[in-house]
């Protein structure tokens, strides 16, 4: 038996280059209950020539690679000794019935106070690939983050080739500030955030920026051999695309689940999403670069526009020579950075691997507007504090509903213990005004309404949601992700959704199942579940500049009949606020 404990705290090392630059698939341990404890704690990390203190998990900048096996179950003791509250969400998990185990703060729990712990315990039920864990606090996924690896159970293999090598690569995002410093001035202010100052890939910057090419992750490959790559964007607030110059990947799975496969140069992924690929080392002995830069679909919007790299290297190439000598690695094509053809081509290419039953009869038909909004500066507020445009402050909303956070209890605890005055339940089921969403809005429209409003759903309800895109201050794409659930997404489009003509593109046959749906830029996207698993489930934007403005809602989902349809007990350690 296995134990994984997390703990948050100072990590004092160098670049940790290489802290996790490959798993093999046969190196976890077989024990169907795998115990870890997570230590949460300040570590400094060395970046761009500088030292900086960061909220990491057991000293290490990404946080260790659990790996598991479907059926499996696992039980972290998460020991908080930072400076800041903490919760860990374990991002693409069912947590059938373990809802107090999803992490979100104040949503299914109270966050853990410094020096507190708290025990996540869920089994894996009928999920294998990649997904990943990661804080669900502040800003604090910019350094609290790590991949979840479901391999398939004993006896059962891969519906593909099995690859020779399996390794993760976590794509992130790296401010030279403290990124909760940041998230708390651009609070004070109204105004957008700080940018990022690079990004990483495995926790590295790479050698396009100053002083950190003696740091480069280095993938090690043998000439015609097939290795699987698990790509993971951790990155907070920018959607990415990623490639390998001269090699071809052929997409096998995403989110956990298993897709038929499809040969692309170019993968793009939104913040919490993930995309399995195999890919062969079939080019002349060399080093080449892995790379990943922004896909940024808002018109007008700042965003770090430098490169993040790792080397692939083939290990016949000849050995690089003294620095000044040295070949550099084979470049690659990235697309341009508001290239959405590229990423509307590789979102609607996948397909689940065989046919799928999609839910039918629709019991719930929601129509949920995404975007942002503009609050006007609050009497007597000083300027300093509405820079925002025009002397506003920026915000969000799904259905022009601000969702706000409680404080004194979780969400999932309010229900459930029947507290009064934490939320209310009616989120309305489609826009309290209907508009032209993609078009010229109004700006009588701008401002939404702050408050925290649930939508209910009866146990096994199916549910159709349109996720509409608006053009309010400015359209992008966004990356909306549903606690709780995976979901079919049947259809997406641009422009505003007509439930007329727009049906006719559904695909009811072999639907991507995902928990992370890009809703395009001035588009639409249609996903359909079954609410099977009772309890509290947050479905947000994961760019968290926009979830922390309010683009989020949340469903209490119902208990069915009988105890395997009802949500179990709070655990002993529930952590209080």
């Amino acid at each position: 038996m296995e134990a994984y404990i997390i703990i948050l705290k100072p990590l004092c090392s160098s670049l940790l280059a290489l802290l996790f630059l490959f798993v093999l698939s046969s190196s976890f341990a077989d024990a169907k209950v795998h115990h870890h404890d997570f230590v949460v704690q300040e570590t400094k990390i060395k970046r761009l020539c500088m030292a900086h203190n960061r909220i990491t998990v057991n000293g290490m900048f990404p946080g260790p690679t659990l790996e598991v096996r479907n059926g499996d179950t696992l039980v972290v003791n998460v020991m908080n000794r930072g400076q800041y509250n903490v919760t860990i969400h374990w991002h693409g998990i069912r947590q059938l019935r373990t809802g107090w185990a999803d992490g979100p703060e104040f949503v299914t729990q109270c966050p853990i106070r410094p020096g507190g712990s708290y025990t996540y315990r869920f089994t894996i039920q009928g999920q294998e690939g990649t997904l990943w864990w990661h804080a669900h606090s502040s800003w604090l996924r910019a350094t609290v983050y790590g991949a979840l690896i479901i391999h398939p159970q004993e006896g059962s293999h891969y519906p593909f080739i099995k690859p020779k090598r399996d390794a993760p690569i976590l794509l992130g995002e790296w401010w030279n500030s403290n990124p909760i410093h940041v998230l708390r001035e651009a609070t004070r202010t109204g105004a957008a955030p700080n940018v990022s100052d690079a990004y990483t890939i495995n926790g590295q910057p790479g050698d396009l920026y100053n002083c950190s090419s003696k740091d480069t992750v280095i993938i090690p490959v043998d000439s015609g051999e097939t290795n699987l790559l698990r790509v993971i964007n951790a990155a907070l607030n920018q959607e990415l695309f990623f490639t390998i110059a001269n090699h071809k990947m052929t997409v096998v799975g995403a989110d956990a689940s298993y897709l038929k496969p499809f040969t692309t140069s170019v993968i793009v992924l939104g913040p919490g999403q993930t995309t399995d690929v195999l890919i062969t080392a079939d080019q002349p002995p060399a080093r080449y670069y892995i790379a990943a830069r922004a896909y940024n679909s808002a018109q007008g919007a700042p965003f770090d526009n430098t490169t993040t790299t790792a080397i692939l290297e083939y290990k016949s190439a000849p050995c690089p020579a003294k620095k000044g000598f040295s070949i550099p690695p084979v470049s690659p094509s990235l697309p341009a950075y508001n290239d959405t053809n590229t990423a509307t081509t590789f979102a609607t290419s996948f397909r689940s691997r065989t046919k799928v039953e999609v839910p039918t009869d629709i019991d719930e038909n929601l129509f949920f507007t995404v975007g942002l909004g503009l609050f006007n500066c609050p009497p007597k507020a000083r300027a300093r504090n509405c820079q925002g445009p025009n002397g506003t402050r920026f915000g969000a909303s799904m259905n022009n509903e601000s969702f706000v956070l409680p404080s004194n209890f979780s969400l999932l605890q309010a229900s459930q213990q029947g507290i009064p005055g934490v939320f209310t339940t009616d989120f309305p089921a489609v826009p309290p005004v209907q508009f032209n969403y993609t078009g010229n809005v109004s700006r009588t429209l701008w401002q939404p309404v702050k408050g925290t409003k649930l939508y209910k759903l009866k146990y096994g309800s199916r549910v159709q949601l349109v996720l509409q895109g608006t053009s309010i201050f400015t359209a992008e794409n966004h990356p909306i992700h549903l606690h709780g659930y995976d979901f079919y997404i049947i259809a997406q489009g641009f422009g505003n959704f007509n439930s007329k003509t727009d049906t006719s593109k559904f695909n009811l046959v072999d639907p991507p199942l995902r928990n992370t749906v890009g809703v395009p830029v001035n588009g639409w996207a249609v996903i359909r579940f079954i609410a099977d698993n009772p309890g509290v489930w947050l479905m947000h934007c994961h760019l968290d500049v926009h979830l922390n403005w309010g683009l989020a809602m949340a469903f209490l989902v119902e208990n069915g009949v009988g105890e395997l349809q009802s949500i179990e007990p709070p655990p002993a350690d529930y952590p209080i606020c």
